[in-house]
């Protein structure tokens, strides 16, 4: 969140297609959707139309092509958040459903991503590792 504070007001437009979406930087360092906005600062538009590759890449824990248009200081914050920050399912689900179903749920999507990985494997012949949890650069090959 401190990240996105010195960017509040801007614009971020992704695109997937014909599919999109539009938010706009809260003062809080937060995400909100923004219909019409005057002015777009920064366009993310994913290059792969192919969900099957989308969700290899997904699972090797690489990025996508993404073709991005407007303000490169904005671009590097989203990079930053997307490399570092991992969203707990479980946690968020919890505040919706309740703590039991949502660790169910949880754990359906783990067995569902796993079976995912064995399918791709086996599709693709290539060994498709579950995601590490990303450390930041800067803590890279210290000690646990």
């Amino acid at each position: 969140m401190q990240r996105l504070v010195r960017q509040k007001g801007r614009v971020v437009r992704g695109q997937w297609g014909t599919h999109h979406f539009t938010v706009q930087i809260t003062p809080a360092g937060l995400f909100d959707l923004c219909e019409n906005p005057a002015a777009v600062d920064l366009t993310l538009v994913l290059g792969e139309a192919s969900p099957l590759r989308l969700a290899e890449y997904a699972l090797r824990g690489e990025k996508p092509p993404v073709r991005i248009d407007g303000d490169v200081q904005l671009a590097a914050d989203i990079n930053w958040l997307v490399d570092n920050v991992r969203w707990d399912l479980e946690e968020d689900l919890a505040r919706i459903v309740g703590d039991a179903p949502a660790h169910w749920i949880a754990q359906a999507v783990s067995a569902a991503m796993a079976a995912l990985r064995k399918f791709l494997g086996a599709r693709t012949g290539v060994s498709i590792a579950p995601r590490a949890s990303a450390a930041p650069d800067d803590m890279a090959g210290s000690a646990p």
